[in-house]
């Protein structure tokens, strides 16, 4: 097979790939282009219309496999090479799919043995979304041959600026329990743990008589009588994350065989639990990312701006793709909320402050058939007559506009630590509490900095923390010693650490480390956790702020946990004055090195969170905003120039303080500029 386009220069990628796309010198933006879907005819008519709303990237050929390989070994290209001709000629470039996600009803047929299983045994088949078993040889072999086939036809094309592989590995299938993963993950303990001695060691088999013998005993964490061991299902989330890359890594590989145009995979940050996005983030070429608001939560951009700052975080701080979010309602939610006048734009914007040097959507023309008929899309069924399509419209002009703030970047003081394999373990069966789950805590510091104006990186507790002032650490139950270590480095050498309870419990195989709970964290706190006191559901607890430390405060309300906490050189800064250790320590300060370990042992509300940071932003030397809690204001920047993105969300107009210039309308601000209620604007800040 021979590619119909002559050899291009060939770009070295990889890891250190800068985040630009091969001819492509502005924001990306533009979305899923689907046109299998529709006749041949409105082709045309789409490309222009893309014209009029500023497209120059779409994402194409994700779900088509059964039509470029309608059978096994038998391609047909002719559709995509007129597509792929039709855009270049148009000036639209083009994110090319491998189309893995879902593979054809022949391959389901031919191989069964392919078919994802369930913990209970259910066998999952073919008439959805979803791809087969990661296990599977079968599947390898064929998800790599499409991959090559379509990177020997395609991978010089001119249109050609991202290979775009698989769709959002992990979702909707991730963990799978069909023999062929059964032995792969005996395959992958085997080379973990060397020998079923080591196995049996950290997994702790000697608890209930599950000491292995065989190597062929192990299997996968399927439907028990009772708690299967927590060990065995930590590795499992493990492999399956594993597994899942290790697909990604094998079509990578067969794309760069021939195409050195760079390669990546749509994340899910924050919203697929099964991957581990700091490996997965070293293994694309640039890092991209799909976000859909959780309809139900009044307060969604929250979560988006969480999102976008984790893509960015795992992205190193270079700037990263969005692929895909909506420009209204989705379709899977139990209320498909519409977006409100001028929500696409807060939200696409948002992104983009965030670090995003690409705005897509899913899709470009509403589809009329199949499971996602009622999503929105960039073409709404309602055609171009509608409030959706005029907002594109606008939205595509003002990233024009802000092309000059294309490859700036965002730097953050603060880190909230983001470890996957520590909320796998903390997230399982047989915990002390079943309120104590690591995304509750994750979610309310995040809130609470959003709050405050106080821009945030995510960050693994192994990784370099000296650019940091603050980290804190909101969900850390499962802290190896090297982590441990690290954390300890960065308050000794000045930084300031703020631990929310049940942290540093558990080692690498979810085993309660030598000395006790929170051992590893003892000498930088100056404390150490006797025994954990959860509260009954309902039941509150007050905890009395020391006056001297929190001016004025009195005292919070807490729930959910309190700690038998024994201090052993922190100063007590907040008390119980009530609940089961009523009279002992809360809330403790320890001065550590040049820096101060702050641990605090019980759940607060947002509210109350807000009043106990302050003497901690105090030690670390950074302040609050002061601005409204619905204006959000984050700046990138690059070696010469500032960028301020101020976001309205409130429903009335806010002022802002800038001395600069708006880069869509060029209105001059000398101090001052209002932000209307729901608009975005962008300054160019003076010097």
């Amino acid at each position: 097979m021979t590619s119909p386009h002559p050899p291009a220069a060939r770009r070295p990628v990889g890891p250190a790939y800068d985040g630009w796309l091969p001819g492509i010198d502005r924001i990306s933006f533009g979305g899923d282009y689907n046109p299998e879907q529709w006749p041949e005819e409105l082709w045309e008519e789409d490309v222009a219309l893309m014209h009029d709303a500023g497209v120059n990237l779409v994402s194409v050929g994700i779900f088509s496999w059964a039509l470029i390989e309608p059978r096994e070994g038998e391609f047909e290209f002719g559709w995509l090479d007129r597509l792929l001709d039709l855009l270049h000629a148009h000036g639209i470039h083009v994110a090319l799919g491998t189309p893995t996600a879902s593979p054809p009803a022949w391959f389901f047929h031919t191989y069964p043995d392919a078919r994802v299983v369930t913990a209970d045994g259910t066998t999952l088949g073919f008439g959805s979304r979803g791809m087969v078993s990661p296990s599977s040889p079968a599947y390898r072999r064929a998800a790599t041959r499409i991959a090559t086939a379509l990177a020997e036809r395609y991978g010089d094309h001119p249109a050609l600026a991202l290979w775009h592989v698989h769709n959002e590995y992990g979702a909707p299938v991730s963990a799978d329990h069909s023999p062929a993963s059964a032995r792969a993950f005996r395959a992958w303990l085997a080379e973990r743990y060397g020998s079923l001695d080591e196995l049996n060691a950290a997994w702790g088999t000697r608890f209930w008589g599950q000491v292995y013998g065989e190597w062929e005993h192990v299997g996968v964490p399927a439907a028990t009588p009772s708690v299967a061991n927590p060990a065995q299902k930590l590795d499992f989330a493990r492999f399956t994350n594993d597994a899942l890359l290790a697909c990604f890594v094998a079509e990578r590989d067969a794309i760069r065989e021939h195409s050195s145009v760079p390669v990546t995979t749509n994340f899910m940050a924050g919203e697929c639990p099964s991957t581990d996005l700091w490996a997965w983030a070293r293994e694309v070429d640039v890092v991209s990312n799909d976000h859909y608001l959780t309809a139900s939560d009044p307060r969604n951009h929250v979560g988006l701006a969480l999102a976008a700052d984790l893509t960015r975080s795992v992205a190193g701080g270079k700037p990263w793709l969005l692929l895909e979010h909506s420009t209204s309602g989705v379709n899977w939610q139990p209320r498909n909320v519409a977006k409100r006048p001028g929500e696409m734009a807060r939200n696409s914007l948002s992104h983009l402050a965030r670090g995003a040097d690409a705005v897509m959507f899913f899709q470009w023309r509403a589809s009329r058939s199949g499971a996602e008929k009622f999503h929105s899309a960039m073409l709404p069924h309602a055609g171009t007559t509608s409030r959706v399509w005029r907002e594109v419209v606008e939205l595509g002009a003002t990233v024009e506009a802000l092309q000059e703030v294309r490859g700036s970047r965002v730097h953050a003081d603060v880190a909230i630590l983001w470890d996957p394999e520590s909320f796998w373990a903390q997230d399982l069966e047989w915990r002390p509490s079943v309120d104590v789950r690591h995304r509750e805590r994750v979610d309310a510091f995040y809130d609470r900095f959003w709050r405050d104006g106080v821009t945030v990186d995510f960050a693994h507790p192994e990784q370099d923390l000296s650019g940091y002032r603050l980290v804190v650490a909101p969900a850390s139950y499962l802290l190896t010693a090297t982590s441990a270590a690290n954390l300890t480095s960065f308050v000794e050498h000045g930084g300031t650490l703020l631990v929310s309870y049940f942290s540093g419990v558990v080692d690498a195989n979810d085993a309660v480390h030598a000395g006790g709970f929170g051992a590893p964290l003892r000498t930088v706190l100056g404390a150490r956790v006797d025994e954990f006191c959860p509260l009954r559901e309902g039941d509150v607890q007050h905890v009395s702020l020391d006056g001297s430390v929190f001016p004025g405060s009195g005292s919070v309300v807490a729930d959910v946990w309190a700690d038998d906490l024994a201090v052993d050189g922190a100063q007590v800064v907040g008390t119980y004055t009530d609940g089961p250790v009523a009279g002992g320590p809360a809330i403790t300060r320890n001065r550590f090195g040049a820096g101060t370990g702050w641990y605090l042992s019980t759940r607060l509300d947002i509210d109350a969170l807000g009043t106990v940071l302050d003497p901690v932003y105090a030690d670390a030397g950074i302040a609050r905003s002061g601005l409204p809690d619905e204006l959000e204001v984050v700046h990138r920047r690059n070696d010469d120039v500032e960028y301020l993105i101020a976001i309205n969300h409130a429903d009335q107009e806010h002022r802002l303080t800038v001395l600069g210039t708006d880069v869509v309308n060029g209105e001059r601000a000398d101090g001052a500029a209002e932000v209307a209620a729901g608009a975005v604007r962008v300054f160019r800040v003076d010097g």
